[in-house]
C-alpha cells in the first residue's frame, strides 16, 4: 500500500463512525450504510492525490458523498416500505463498548428506536434535508445540491421535517430519553414478569398507551399491526411465551441497542427487543426478527 494510499484510508477511518452514523440515519440499515461509506471511498480515491488535496474539508465531502450514495434508495424507500409484510423497524445496532465503531455511532447521532421511526414518516427530501443540516451541519447550498434542488427549497424540506419531529416529540412518540439505570431497571422487571408470565406485572410496566412491533418481514411469524395498550401486549407477550416454551428466555440477556437498554433472544430465529422508556415505564416494545437484519 503507498503512503498516499495508506493516508486515504487513514482519513475514511477517522471519519468512518460520523459517515456510518449519516448512513443509518438515511437508510435505517448497518449494511447499506456500510455499502455506501465504502462506495464513498472508492470515489475519495478516484479524485487522485491533486483533487483530494483540494478538499478543504474532508468530513463534508465524504458525508455529501454518502448522502447521495443514499438518495436513490431513500427516494425509494416509501414504495418499498408499501410492499413491507408488517411494521417495519430499522436494523438494529446492538454495541459491545466504547472499542466497537458501533458505539461511536450511537454516540454521534440520535438513532433510537423512537427517533428512527420518526424519520420513518417524513418525505424522502425532508428526511434528507434534515439530517444532512441539523446532524451533519452541512449548509442548505450543500443540501440542495445534493437533492438537486436549490438552497431556500432545501431549508424548506428540512423545516418541515424538523416541524414534524417537533409534533412527534409533542405527541409522545419521541419520548426525552432517561438513563441506563432507569431503562436497566424496567428492563429487569419487564423480564421478570415475562418469565413468570405474570399478565398483571406486565401490566403494571408498560405505559397504558404503549405500542409492541414485531418485524418479521414477512419470513418470521409476527405480528402484522401495531398492537397498542399495556393490556392487550401484556397477553398476547403471554400466549406467545406459553406456545414458545420457556427456553425462549433461558438464554436471554440484556444488550445495548440504538442506545438503549435492549435484549436478544438467541432463540431459533433469533431475535433483538429493545424496550423505549419514559416515566418509569415501558412506551414501546420493539422486537426485530427479520434473519437479514440480524445478520451483523
Amino acid at each position: 500500500m503507498s503512503e498516499d494510499t495508506a493516508a486515504d484510508a487513514s482519513a475514511i477511518e477517522e471519519h468512518r463512525p460520523h459517515l456510518l452514523a449519516v448512513g443509518y440515519r438515511l437508510l435505517g440499515s448497518r449494511a447499506d450504510a456500510e455499502d455506501a461509506v465504502q462506495d464513498a471511498w472508492v470515489r475519495w480515491d478516484r479524485l487522485g492525490p491533486e483533487g483530494r488535496a483540494a478538499v478543504r474539508d474532508v468530513r463534508a465531502w465524504l458525508s455529501t458523498a454518502v448522502a447521495r450514495l443514499c438518495l436513490d434508495r431513500v427516494r425509494s424507500a416509501p414504495a418499498r416500505r408499501e410492499s413491507y409484510v408488517g411494521p417495519w423497524l430499522p436494523e438494529p445496532l446492538l454495541t459491545t463498548g466504547p472499542d466497537d465503531v458501533l458505539d461511536a455511532v450511537v454516540a454521534a447521532a440520535d438513532v433510537r428506536m423512537a427517533t428512527m421511526l420518526v424519520l420513518e414518516h417524513l418525505t424522502p427530501d425532508q428526511r434528507v434535508a434534515l439530517v444532512l443540516h441539523d446532524s451533519v451541519g452541512l449548509g442548505f447550498d450543500e443540501v440542495g445540491v445534493v437533492l438537486g434542488t436549490t438552497a431556500p427549497a432545501a431549508r424548506q424540506l428540512a423545516h418541515r421535517g424538523r416541524r414534524r419531529v417537533r409534533e412527534a416529540a409533542g405527541a409522545g412518540e419521541l419520548p426525552v430519553p432517561v438513563g441506563a439505570p432507569e431503562q436497566r431497571r424496567v428492563l429487569d422487571a419487564f423480564l421478570a414478569a415475562l418469565a413468570a408470565a405474570d399478565v398483571a406485572a406486565l401490566v403494571a410496566v408498560l405505559h397504558p398507551d404503549a405500542a409492541l412491533r414485531t418485524d418479521g418481514g414477512g419470513v418470521v411469524k409476527a405480528a402484522r399491526r401495531v398492537v397498542r395498550g399495556h393490556e392487550k401486549i401484556a397477553r398476547l407477550l403471554v400466549a406467545l411465551l406459553e406456545e414458545a416454551g420457556p427456553e425462549l428466555l433461558a438464554d436471554v440477556r440484556p444488550v445495548t441497542v440504538n442506545g438503549e437498554v435492549g435484549m436478544i433472544f438467541p432463540s431459533s430465529p433469533p431475535m433483538v427487543g429493545v424496550l423505549t422508556v419514559a416515566d418509569g415505564r415501558a412506551v414501546a416494545v420493539d422486537v426485530v426478527m427479520t434473519p437479514e437484519k440480524l445478520r451483523a
